[in-house]
């Protein structure tokens, strides 16, 4: 069994969205004598995490109410790596797609080091799409589903159909195929999202 870990690593100096300094982490070893005790301020989309409707939902749903067992699962990454600028309708159609998939898109994103304000996003009619095939879960290698679309329409339809948002993925060595996803969000109560520990195994089969 192969394990794939698609988590990006959490430290000062790492790449967050749009570059913002206040989305930094803060880490502060605080040490007496021979005990170290780390305090760490940290943003709760900060790298690899699992957004909440909350986050672009006036009154939206916190993070709990996001069941775990959605979380876990079979998921299927998919090749789009072709793609320049966003992913629509018409890059998703020809895939293997249907109800209840939890999809991850692979694209020019997992290669970018920096944060790169051009990087490959889900477009709205993408997001429909996917909301009426109706997929429990949306990956993106990308800091955010969406780029500077006016009103976040690619959230709030995904977020309308139940559907869950990854951001942040690290899938560079991920060949596409099936896989067993274990997103382990911390367990945070009232907050827009988490950040989340993401495994995928090659080579489980789900049975029901």
């Amino acid at each position: 069994m192969k394990m794939y870990d698609v988590t990006g690593a959490i430290f000062e100096g790492m790449t967050v969205y749009k570059n913002k300094p206040e989305k930094q982490p803060r880490i502060k070893p605080v040490t007496n004598g021979y005990v170290t005790e780390s305090r760490i301020e940290l943003d709760v989309h900060t790298g690899t995490h699992i957004d909440a409707p909350l986050h672009m939902v006036t009154k939206g749903e916190t993070f709990e109410t996001i069941d775990l067992e959605r979380l876990v699962g079979s998921c299927k990454v998919l090749d789009l790596t072709h793609v320049e600028d966003c992913i629509t309708r018409a890059d998703l159609e020809p895939l293997d797609i249907g109800p209840g998939d939890f999809v991850l898109f692979k694209t020019k994103n997992s290669w970018d080091e920096a944060f790169s304000f051009t990087f490959v996003y889900l477009s709205s009619d993408g997001a429909e799409y996917l909301a009426d095939i109706g997929v429990r879960g949306v990956g993106t290698d990308a800091l955010g589903i969406e780029r500077n679309q006016e009103g976040h329409p690619t959230h709030k339809s995904l977020f309308a159909a139940g559907i869950i948002i990854i951001e942040g993925l690290r899938l560079q060595e991920v060949p596409k195929g099936e896989y067993f996803m274990v997103a382990a969000p911390l367990k945070l109560l009232g907050t827009d999202a988490s950040p989340a520990r993401v495994l995928l195994f090659e080579g489980i089969t789900v049975t029901s």
